[in-house]
């Protein structure tokens, strides 16, 4: 009986899944996504790809939902946002890029949504900052002394 119970615990549990790694290609042969799979769920690094061949986005799953840092790219292959995942949701900064791959705002968010503060640049150069609350702004600064009279730079971390 006690061999029995040894055998269903082992047999059941989370420990006897094998992590097995798993490619996906679209119908031209081009490959789609790339990562490991633990039974039914993406665990562990991912890459995901256009139809073009390019790299589309790459980061990490636990329990099937995005985690940690995240890099997303467009169709030419250049970086166009990175941010980091918390249980599948964006959260803390998120950095965003223009087309000559230079940063043109980087946001707080919370759950996907802007919550905190969204700085913006032009030529690398900070030109104004917003606070968001839950999605919507509350407020927009055009010059550094009037946003640091008004807030603590401690909140930009």
């Amino acid at each position: 009986m006690l061999r029995f119970i040894l055998v269903f615990i082992f047999l059941t549990s989370p420990v006897s899944l094998k992590k097995e790694y798993h490619r996906e290609y679209y119908e031209n042969g081009i490959i789609k996504a790339q990562g490991w799979i633990k039974g039914d769920s993406k665990e562990g690094f991912w890459k995901f790809y256009f139809p073009n061949g390019k790299l589309k986005e790459q980061g990490h799953f636990k329990n099937n939902l995005k985690v940690g840092y995240w890099y997303f790219y467009n169709k030419e292959g250049k970086l166009d946002m990175e941010g980091h995942y918390v249980k599948g949701n964006m959260t803390k900064w998120w950095l965003f890029y223009d087309e000559k791959g230079k940063v043109n705002h980087k946001c707080q968010l919370h759950r996907g949504v802007k919550n905190g503060y969204c700085l913006k640049y032009k030529d690398e150069k900070l030109k104004s900052a917003e606070k968001y609350n839950n999605g919507k702004k509350i407020k927009e600064w055009y010059d550094f002394r009037s946003f640091k009279k008004e807030n603590k730079l401690s909140d930009l971390r």
